[in-house]
């Protein structure tokens, strides 16, 4: 049974994780990337400007508003451009609200103290840059991730931490090992399993996620994880176009593959700019997700 009345926050609003999970149900297990970088603008026929980034931003959530289970906009690609830029992903961020579509804005952000706590009310709070979750950094330890796990806990957001992540150098920091002996990857998603213990209590899917690369290979048994364990989604880019199918998502994931949230850019966006194209590949990447996943 799953019991939404033991949590706080806006009544009748259910906790992230339980919104995601009924997405996910509803829509298959795939989050689709907005990365408008200036070679997919150029493809798209765009200038690298704030106004081909708005062309392309609004017409990519029109087309996967109310269709997909999330949309993650990688908040660097808006940040260049300035004011005009972040005034774009507010309107992206709007679109997908009103869309009914789960919005998880890329920022990786992590500080400490009352700098965190700013970020946590930038993006976890009622603002014009409110998302539904965020990504976060924990490298400057999980503790110091508190403001904003306590104000996505209390405004029925949520938040991916960083884990496993797939580029080369990240091996150094996930994989050596803390003061108790402990892979660090292992002691982040240790503390994602104590986050969400109410939510596992609840019977529902925790709100504090990992993100888990898809081509990460053995690691994840190497270190010893208990991805299961975790409680929440695992963000997992690396799907479709950066090389990961079904076997590569069966090894990673392995009995935790139905917390599996795959994200995937390239494979969607590279079919604009028409939007019938855009949400048949949607569609083809959900199906396709649906099949390893579930």
């Amino acid at each position: 049974m799953q019991d939404h009345e033991a949590f706080p926050g806006t009544p009748g609003t259910l906790p992230f994780g339980a919104r995601l999970s009924e997405a996910m149900d509803a829509h298959g297990p795939l989050c689709v990337g907005i990365d408008p970088h200036p070679g997919l603008l150029r493809a798209w026929g765009l200038a690298d400007s704030p106004a081909g980034l708005r062309d392309f931003t609004l017409r990519t959530t029109e087309a996967l508003a109310g269709r997909v289970a999330a949309v993650k906009p990688q908040s660097a690609f808006f940040e260049r451009h300035g004011s005009a830029g972040i005034a774009v992903l507010e309107e992206a961020l709007a679109a997908l609200r009103d869309g009914g579509t789960l919005s998880i804005l890329d920022v990786k952000r992590g500080d400490i103290g009352s700098t965190m706590a700013g970020y946590a009310q930038a993006y976890l709070g009622d603002g014009p840059l409110a998302a539904d979750a965020v990504t976060l950094a924990p490298y400057l330890g999980y503790g110091a991730l508190a403001p904003a796990l306590e104000l996505a806990e209390s405004n029925q957001r949520g938040v991916f931490v960083l884990a496993l992540t797939s580029n080369p150098e990240g091996a150094a920091v996930q994989h050596a090992r803390d003061p108790q002996g402990l892979p660090v990857a292992r002691s982040i998603a240790e503390a994602a399993g104590i986050s969400n213990a109410p939510a596992r209590a609840a019977g529902i899917l925790g709100s504090v996620g990992l993100v888990v690369g898809a081509t990460i290979g053995s690691a994840v048994a190497d270190l010893g994880i208990d991805l299961r364990a975790s409680g929440g989604a695992l963000l997992a880019p690396g799907v479709g176009a950066q090389g990961a199918g079904a076997r590569e998502l069966e090894r990673v994931f392995g009995a935790a593959r139905r917390q599996v949230l795959a994200s995937t850019s390239r494979a969607v966006l590279g079919a604009g700019p028409g939007i019938e194209d855009l949400r048949a590949a949607a569609a083809s990447a959900a199906a396709e997700a649906h099949s390893a996943l579930r």
